[in-house]
């Protein structure tokens, strides 16, 4: 569940597409970080472990579920597709990051994943090491919003 905070943080924000433009980035360009610089940094900076980890702390999910929360806490900046998304879990499983059960393990049907005590663990790293680049992407976001307005 997202905090109030960051609830209100992206309400705040301009939208994505003001965002992008502001950035730089050119319009019609497919896929979050193609040509875009601020998701391209948040990317970089390894937010999508952090936010599947954070994410999972507050629950069981299953993947596609994680990709619309994803989607939906960041306003669209960041958009995961299953191709990414599927890896990164089966990756965090095999680390044991996370575990992984089928809703009915007799067919395949949805895999919902929850996080470890490591997972936890990694979470908390995680935030240590995202966190200052995360600072950094929002300060410069705030400097170029005050200098564009006057």
């Amino acid at each position: 569940m997202p905090r109030p905070e960051t609830e209100q943080a992206v309400a705040e924000a301009a939208p994505l597409e003001a965002a992008r433009a502001a950035a730089g980035a050119r319009a019609g360009r497919a896929g979050a970080g193609a040509g875009d610089p601020v998701a391209g940094e948040l990317r970089r900076a390894g937010v999508l472990p952090l936010l599947v980890l954070h994410l999972l702390s507050g629950g069981p999910s299953y993947g596609n579920q994680l990709i619309d929360r994803i989607g939906e806490l960041t306003g669209g900046l960041l958009a995961v597709n299953p191709n990414t998304m599927y890896p990164l879990l089966r990756d965090l499983e095999q680390r044991g990051l996370v575990t992984a059960e089928w809703e009915h393990p007799e067919r395949r049907s949805r895999r919902f994943y929850a996080l470890t005590a490591d997972g936890e663990a990694e979470r908390e790293n995680l935030r240590a090491q995202v966190g200052p680049r995360l600072e950094a992407v929002a300060a410069a976001i705030e400097r170029l919003r005050e200098e564009l307005a006057g």
